[in-house]
């Protein structure tokens, strides 16, 4: 049942909501930076009506902060400290956390100075290729499969992994090491009004899984950043530490988040119901084929960092190639049919290159623009690979016009850069500072070998 803070806020006012009155200390106002790391503000509570009119002032520099928090003046429109920006909370999304009942948690819009729209709110970028999507027709849902990694934090020194249960993976002994936490975690998403469909021991030492179910796409963003609240605050109460790190050890899997899309016209969906291939209609097709197209500069906003790069390995089910197929889990899009048992609504495409490294606003932005790209081209998909690429020869996937996803953040960067279609959906402010903040991380790591990588991005998510 919802409390009177969130019934409150779904209501759409402050003004009658005494949020001292129920316990809540403080209020949370959370967005994303360009590296997916949450960024926040905390307000008192008697201040929240005041912050819902008028915003709270963060620096614009945030956009040009990189993942480990240098300010990079590269992108020459935030070259300098100076200038200030409002932080806006959503406040229909307001939620009192079930894991942290003294505060509130809400997700915040960024707006210039005088309140009009600033060209770097990732929030704002996806909300305009939602309200494109819409002028089509089209309607979206989106949901994550979300993969973490819990470590005992007794004795942890910060670089130590401690993984909480090193068995045979997705039993229910691994569900059993970890029994009070799953409990509460459980319930504080349900609470926070998070709706998950499963949650398992997934394969790596210590690694779990739960999955968001499927909403609009700003929702589905909102709900991605709240998950992760929540599972570092059920975290901490039961001496565990969680990390959504891309890799978080050397020679193991790492950690996606697998991002499904559907789309649907006057509420049919495009993915089935038609004679294309596995079912789905012309613009079902289409939209798989413009994602297809424009993988390698999607990728390079959905798995952007140093350590989603090294996650992204031939044979680990992270989709490496320029590939779709059905139900392949080796393919970088994985088309999951509509079933005589699961209903025709059930059929939607898989990201698999995608993790915690991405701003989830930014991330569905890039993946809507190439669909619906797709679409008004008129695209038509290649056969699907049923197999793993990876152990074709070279010719073999040249012939089949399968190529290995970028392997470095210049590869990456020239993918996007070279993309008018992303680059549009981003805009030119947003891109170049997203350009500047990989940049950045990239000179950092420099000299660092590739166990040093992993260990610096560990604990950063």
């Amino acid at each position: 049942m919802l409390d009177q803070v969130t019934a409150g806020a779904q209501q759409g006012g402050t003004e009658d909501l005494d949020l001292a009155a129920t316990g809540v200390a403080g209020v949370t106002i959370v967005w994303a930076d360009n590296n997916g790391i949450p960024r926040s503000r905390t307000v008192p509570a008697g201040q929240f009506g005041a912050a819902a009119r008028l915003g709270v002032g963060v620096t614009p520099l945030f956009a040009v902060f990189d993942s480990h928090d240098t300010i990079t003046f590269e992108h020459a429109p935030l070259g300098t400290p100076s200038g200030d920006i409002r932080l806006v909370p959503v406040v229909e999304r307001l939620v009192r956390l079930a894991g942290q009942p003294g505060f509130a948690w809400v997700p915040g819009r960024q707006v210039a100075a005088d309140g009009s729209p600033w060209p770097y709110d990732q929030r704002g970028a996806l909300e305009r290729q939602v309200a494109r999507a819409g002028a089509l027709g089209l309607e979206f849902l989106a949901g994550y499969e979300m993969e973490f990694h819990l470590s005992r934090a007794d004795g942890d020194d910060g670089d130590e992994l401690r993984p909480v249960y090193e068995g045979p993976s997705y039993g229910p002994a691994k569900m059993l090491a970890v029994d009070a936490f799953a409990e509460q975690l459980l319930r504080d998403l349900d609470r926070n009004g998070v709706p998950v469909g499963q949650f398992h021991g997934e394969y790596g030492p210590g690694q779990f899984e739960f999955n968001i179910a499927p909403s609009d796409p700003v929702t589905a963003a909102d709900r991605q950043l709240l998950a992760r609240q929540t599972v570092h605050a059920a975290a901490r109460a039961h001496g565990l530490r969680a990390s959504f790190a891309p890799l978080v050890t050397m020679g193991q899997v790492g950690n996606g988040w697998h991002l499904h899309t559907s789309l649907s016209r006057a509420g049919t969906n495009l993915l089935s119901g038609g004679d294309g291939p596995a079912g789905m209609t012309a613009e079902g097709g289409a939209y798989l084929a413009g994602l297809l197209r424009d993988l390698p500069a999607v990728v390079a906003v959905t798995a952007p960092s140093l350590s989603s790069l090294q996650r992204l390995r031939p044979g680990f089910w992270t989709g490496a190639f320029t590939c779709w197929g059905v139900e392949n889990r080796e393919a970088a899009l994985r088309l999951v049919p509509a079933t005589p048992l699961l209903g025709p609504a059930h059929a939607n495409i898989e990201l698999k290159p995608s993790d915690a490294a991405a701003n989830p606003y930014l991330a569905l932005t890039a993946v809507i623009a190439a669909g619906l790209a797709g679409i008004e081209d008129g695209l038509t998909p290649p056969d699907p690979v049923q197999e793993d690429p990876g152990t074709w020869s070279e010719a073999r996937r040249a012939e089949r016009g399968v190529h290995r996803l970028p392997t470095t953040v210049t590869e990456q960067l020239d993918a996007l850069l070279g993309n008018q279609r992303i680059r549009a959906a981003l805009g030119e402010e947003l891109t170049g500072a997203f350009r500047a903040v990989r940049t950045s991380d990239a000179r950092r790591a420099a000299d660092l070998d590739a166990g040093a990588v992993v260990r610096s991005y560990r604990w950063l998510y």
